[in-house]
């Protein structure tokens, strides 16, 4: 079921505009207050904007010329939250057979089609248990059920996974690809990996706007945002192209590998690089040639076997060892060092 969404929420600063293909999920990445939540409450009808027009398998959900706001019951549209907010005085199936019968669905025909959604998440053995008996990971498989059986045009997912533990979370991860796979959905979510596995194309919100757009792994392997390289674990620099380098606004230069079309100068680049191919130095590095950047380090930090030496918007990941032998503390000089093969280079 097609969606096509434009609102302004002043007050929020949000401003975003985007469609959704019949079958398609769209993941909305951005930071913290960025406009992500605001916009699944305006498709459900929870939040009305001061302009726009929100459309939904051909009906109109929302019109702010045509003073057109339907009821978020009457919307098509499903919600799933953090939290499960399953009925607590309700049994999982009844719960789950709550949206049916709400349709006029008959208590048999409700029920029966609750059990087949247990079923396909999961947690069909546990119908007649209520909320408080089960654990974080089966309540949100039993919420994911309760938003199918309704039977929405569109699923909305605002963080699913968010509040559980990190080892139930993978299980869910898959659950919920199977079941979006042919759904129109869009969902919200900091994580890489959910939108990897499951959104077939992002948006970047950020500010209020939408800043970057694309195929997911096309966004994540070569970003344009900040957040979208930071999500990927990747260095991002922006600057424009000049003398076959990019060029910062501080006159400095970073060379890299093109990807694509050959930049022409003055025109807009990005330039990406991981953080494991970053070298650290105490004093500048002489030798084969090399981007060098002078920073004053601002966190250090463990990760795994690794230590992430960070720098404003730049990261280093070195040894363990290495790190006690550079001794580095927020607020030490040191030189980021990476080589130009190192560096891809691709248009803004």
């Amino acid at each position: 079921m097609t969606l096509s969404f434009t609102a302004t929420v002043p007050d929020r600063g949000v401003e975003v505009a985007f469609d959704v293909a019949d079958g398609e999920t769209v993941a909305l990445l951005g930071p913290n207050g960025a406009g992500k939540s605001t916009v699944l409450s305006v498709v459900a009808g929870l939040l009305c904007p001061t302009s726009g027009h929100v459309e939904l398998a051909g009906r109109t959900l929302y019109d702010a010329a045509a003073r057109v706001d339907l009821a978020p019951h009457r919307r098509r549209v499903a919600l799933l939250a953090q939290e499960p907010l399953l009925f607590p005085h309700l049994t999982v199936l009844d719960n789950v057979a709550f949206g049916p019968r709400s349709a006029g669905a008959s208590r048999a025909g409700a029920r029966a089609r609750a059990q087949g959604w247990l079923d396909e998440v999961g947690v069909g053995d546990l119908g007649g248990r209520r909320p408080a008996q089960l654990s974080g990971g089966q309540a949100q498989r039993a919420a994911v059920a309760r938003a199918l059986a309704a039977e929405p045009d569109l699923l909305l997912l605002d963080e699913p996974m968010a509040a559980l533990d990190v080892a139930v979370t993978p299980a869910l991860r898959q659950t919920l690809r199977r079941v979006l796979a042919d759904r129109t959905c869009v969902v919200v979510t900091h994580d890489a990996l959910d939108a990897l596995l499951l959104a077939d194309r992002v948006l970047v919100v950020e500010g209020g706007r939408v800043v970057e757009t694309g195929p997911t792994r096309e966004v994540l392997t070569r970003p344009r945002s900040a957040f979208a390289a930071r999500l990927a674990g990747l260095n991002l620099v922006v600057g424009r192209w000049s003398e076959a380098a990019l060029r910062l606004d501080d006159g400095s230069t970073l060379s890299g590998l093109v990807v694509g079309e050959q930049p022409v100068d003055g025109e807009p680049v990005v330039a990406v690089f991981r953080p494991t191919a970053v070298a650290v130095y105490r004093s500048a590095p002489h030798g084969s040639p090399r981007n060098v950047v002078p920073v004053t380090v601002t966190t250090v930090e463990q990760l795994g076997d690794l230590v992430r030496i960070r720098a404003g918007d730049l990261s280093a990941d070195v040894t363990l060892p290495a790190a006690a032998e550079l001794e580095l503390v927020p607020g030490s000089a040191a030189y980021f060092s990476v080589k130009a093969t190192e560096v891809e280079v691709y248009p803004a």
